[in-house]
């Protein structure tokens, strides 16, 4: 079973997060590139997308589809969080200041799950969150 398979398994609620997810956390930082000032933010979400996702496909072929998936949200992201954060508290132009604010309260509601799941697989939760067909 591939990834998107299992996730096709689980409730409609969590397809319609990834959904949104996907717009903002990996589209939405396009935009970024606009502006110099926030091109640099831009690129290092871009790239921590890429690699978090590239992570979490090797991860679910190795382990299958369990809470630690989380993992790798947590090492590219938990950064970028602090980057735009600290980004926000600095001039930026009206629109790129609201695109990275809904870049960063996705990507911490986000690691709120990511963070609990991958607590949860370390306390030895380790059931597979769907069976394979």
């Amino acid at each position: 079973m591939t990834l998107d398979e299992a996730i096709a398994q689980g409730p409609a609620w969590l397809k319609l997060w990834l959904n949104w997810l996907v717009f903002a956390a990996f589209i939405l930082p396009a935009a970024l590139l606009i502006w110099r000032q926030t091109r640099r933010v831009g690129i290092a979400a871009i790239a921590a997308g890429m690699i978090g996702a590239g992570l979490v496909m090797l991860m679910y072929e190795r382990f299958g589809y369990v809470k630690l998936l989380g993992l790798p949200h947590i090492i590219v992201w938990t950064p970028l969080v602090i980057y735009i954060g600290v980004l926000l508290r600095g001039e930026l132009p009206k629109i790129a200041r609201g695109i990275m604010i809904v870049i960063l309260a996705t990507i911490v509601i986000s690691l709120a799950f990511d963070y609990t799941d991958v607590l949860r697989y370390i306390l030895g939760e380790r059931t597979p969150l769907t069976m394979p067909a």
